[in-house]
């Protein structure tokens, strides 16, 4: 059994910037591919971005130019570099780790983008 324990969220105002990171208990190249989704209040949970063993990402359309994920083999860890961060980026972010078709979830971070 996985752990996933996320890092790095907090308050920033819009266009600011925020680092998130995913650190796994156990090899990542074990996963079919990893990433973040989240979730706004009242509303769905949504992919953000991904990344796959062979380091192939996968973005929402609402991120793309501004997030970037990455993944550390060596240190176990993904990570979520968010720049120009607007208001409606202010959610629950959760990382997930995929093996065929059972996912792991960390318990979630806190973005708040507001003055």
């Amino acid at each position: 059994q996985v752990q996933l324990v996320e890092s790095g969220g907090g308050l920033v105002e819009p266009g600011g910037s925020l680092s998130l990171s995913c650190a796994a208990s156990r090899n990542i190249f074990e996963f079919n591919d990893m990433g973040w989704y989240r979730q706004a209040p009242v509303k769905q949970l949504d992919l953000v971005a991904s990344i796959n063993v062979g380091g192939k990402t996968n973005y929402a359309d609402s991120v793309k130019g501004r997030f970037t994920i990455s993944r550390d083999n060596g240190r176990n860890t993904v990570a979520l570099q968010m720049n120009t961060l607007k208001p409606e980026d202010t959610a629950i972010y959760y990382c997930y780790a995929r093996i065929l078709r059972s996912n792991t979830w960390g318990p979630g971070t806190q973005v708040t983008v507001a003055t």
